[in-house]
């Protein structure tokens, strides 16, 4: 039966890919065989509670074979119609060129980046791991399944997929599976021409158990599987040999990996498995006959896990309260509540008023958990008290990514993916780029992830331009779904990670700074959730508006004062989020940026070109338009123009 399944999935694949004539139908037949017996006869799960969360999870890292995929879900009776595997990458369709999370049921996140989903697994695993040791007790193992893995050779060349499985193996993360595809074949050629390493001897050293079999032969697949849920302490490798296209006419050709195979070989290939060669998107009677007895059998496991589960309830009815508030996203009540106070009159880096606004929040909210990338004591992000994450002891909140900015923000994307923490991640505001793409996943997916950024600009100082970000703040407020959030004092930082908290439809980044800034008299709590407010009024109507986030807050008020001294009255905003500031109704933003008559000037420590977007044309924006230099920051401050005096006379120069 398994053969017969894999080649309707063959058949699937190929009519998906034709039918649209896009797609990578090499990748579907190669690995056939070990998707049905993965999907058929291993993987935990029950399609008709796609969400079950004690399913195994599985992972197509290798998301350009979405065809393959998206034929296992209709196969197996996720909501997945045959109808839109005809409109595969299709404009409206639920099976796009690369899966989709929250497109399909089933599909556990968004692949196609080569070696995120890689990296989202081992997020994926190390939740389970976490989770177990928090909610599970003895007798009720409510948490016990696996991640699942499909990787390519591109999925391995790429960066992240090594940082994460280096950090996977350190931690012992026993129920990580993953299947390698080792076709040896990428778009250009032969992996000879870029690729020749000892894959095994690689992941041997990360801590990985490694196995090689025949991805063609099922019951390799099945014993290669019991053998690696038999260790418990390291993730598995299983180095699985296959024939890219097999059974196609271009079996073995990399010319099969990116493009439709064409219609006679699509024939030639059908009529070599026995499947019509007049029929497209055919299913034989009996594979679908052998997915409705599977249907029965995964509920009837999910049923089992359910009494388990109520079980457990009945007798642990604090923690089965706990779990039901945070898997819903829930937070406690009355958050603000928890935050510590901050004296009038106290000066502090904002790093430094987080680090004290995460840990007063972590005593309310204990499923926020996160780490850095080894730089917790400057960063402030570790939890006190709240122990480390480690092999065989998953019991803490604080985690470990050591130097791996790509794939800190990508196991994060898996942590939250899975379900069970609010999850952040910390590092310098100059890395943000490592860490770029899994930033913008996590905007694309939803995902409350806090990505926290220290050392915000050209104030770093001595370390010179290679640590002084200077386009990085803005860069991160181009990303759409991401808000970026720069608190100007210890209030505001309260402020942003209260709006981050309560944020469940997306990510934020929260850029600190490292030298202190005062508490200012006028900040706000509540008004970082409008991204924008008043932080300085002046009697009667201004004759100009002052913006600034961040450090630029303080200087921007001293400059007013400057101005005032002239006889000019600025009206001075703080501007923690452009974002949510620009999505405030007009009514409001009229209030705080007065008629369009009145100038206005925007001052921040870094590029400043879409500022004019709320200055308009005719406005000032005083901005760093180069990289900075080494020395200290307040000397640099004088050099770049960014002290009271010099703000001042720039504004008074524009607006006489």
């Amino acid at each position: 039966m398994i053969n017969t399944v894999a080649n309707t999935i063959r058949g699937l694949a190929a009519d998906m890919v034709e039918k649209a004539n896009s797609g990578h139908p090499g990748l579907p037949l190669g690995v056939a065989e070990m998707a049905a017996v993965l999907y058929s006869e291993i993987l935990r799960h029950d399609p008709a509670v796609p969400d079950w969360a004690d399913r195994d999870r599985f992972i197509l890292s290798a998301g350009h074979g979405s065809a393959l995929l998206y034929s296992l879900l209709h196969l197996a009776g996720y909501d997945l119609p045959m109808e839109e595997l005809k409109r595969f990458r299709q404009l409206g369709s639920k099976t796009a060129g690369h899966p989709e999370y929250g497109a399909v049921p089933g599909i556990e996140t968004t692949t196609g980046p080569l070696g995120q989903g890689f990296a989202n697994a081992v997020g994926m695993a190390l939740a389970e791991r976490m989770l177990a040791a928090r909610f599970n007790r003895p007798g009720y193992e409510i948490v016990n399944h696996y991640t699942y893995v499909l990787a390519g050779d591109g999925c391995l060349m790429e960066g992240v997929s090594a940082e994460a499985s280096s950090l996977a193996g350190h931690l012992g993360l026993g129920k990580l599976i993953v299947f390698y595809d080792d076709n040896q074949i990428t778009i250009e050629g032969s992996t000879e021409l870029a690729f020749s390493e000892n894959v095994a001897e690689r992941y041997t050293g990360y801590g990985w158990h490694i196995q090689r079999i025949d991805g063609h032969d099922p019951e390799q697949v099945r014993q290669a599987v019991e053998k690696a849920k038999a260790i418990t302490t390291k993730p598995s490798l299983i180095i699985a040999k296959t024939v890219i296209a097999k059974h196609s006419p271009l079996a073995g050709s990399h010319k099969s990996h990116g493009a439709p195979l064409g219609k006679e070989n699509i024939a030639a290939m059908k009529e070599a498995l026995g499947l019509p060669v007049d029929e497209e998107f055919y299913v034989p009677e009996e594979v679908a006959a052998h997915f409705a007895a599977k249907q029965k059998e995964w509920a009837e496991n999910r049923a089992n896990w359910e009494q388990l589960f109520a079980d457990w309830a009945k007798n642990n009815p604090d923690l089965h309260q706990e779990w039901q508030r945070i898997f819903s996203r829930e937070l406690p009540a009355d958050l603000e509540s928890c935050l510590p106070e901050f004296a009038e009159g106290s000066a502090a880096a904002t790093r430094d008023s987080g680090g004290k606004i995460l840990n007063a929040l972590a005593a309310c909210v204990p499923e926020l958990t996160g780490g850095s990338a080894d730089l917790a004591p400057s960063t402030k992000t570790f939890i006190d008290g709240a122990g480390s994450v480690k092999a065989g002891d998953y019991s803490g909140r604080n985690l470990h990514f050591g130097v791996r900015e790509h794939a800190m923000g990508a196991v994060l994307n898996g942590l939250s993916l899975h379900g069970g923490f609010r999850v952040y991640g910390s590092t310098f505001l100059v890395f943000a780029d490592y860490m770029r793409p899994p930033i913008r996943l996590a905007a694309l997916m939803k995902q409350p992830v806090v990505f926290v950024f220290t050392h915000d600009s050209f104030y770093v100082g001595e370390d010179g331009p290679t640590h002084q970000p200077v386009e990085h703040v803005e860069s991160l407020r181009l990303i759409p779904g991401l808000q970026t959030i720069r608190p100007a004092d210890a209030r505001e930082t309260a402020g942003a990670w209260l709006q981050a908290l309560r944020t469940t439809d997306g990510p934020t980044a929260l850029i600190l700074t490292r030298q202190k800034l005062p508490l200012l008299s006028g900040s706000s709590i509540d008004g970082v959730a409008r991204g924008g407010y008043t932080i300085r009024e002046v009697d009667g109507n201004p004759d100009l508006v002052i913006l600034a986030s961040g450090s630029e807050v303080p200087l921007a008020v001293a400059a007013a004062d400057f101005l005032a001294a002239d006889g000019k009255k600025a009206r001075v905003v703080s501007v923690p989020c452009r974002e949510l500031f620009l999505r405030q109704d007009p009514a409001y933003l009229s209030e705080v940026l007065g008629d369009t008559g009145t100038p206005r000037v925007a001052i921040e420590a870094g590029t400043g070109c879409a500022w004019f977007r709320i200055v308009g044309c005719d406005g000032l924006v005083i901005s760093m338009e180069r990289y900075g230099e080494s020395g200290p920051a307040e000397e640099l401050a004088a050099h770049f123009g960014f002290t009271p005096e010099a703000v001042a006379e720039k504004i008074k120069n524009h607006c006489p």
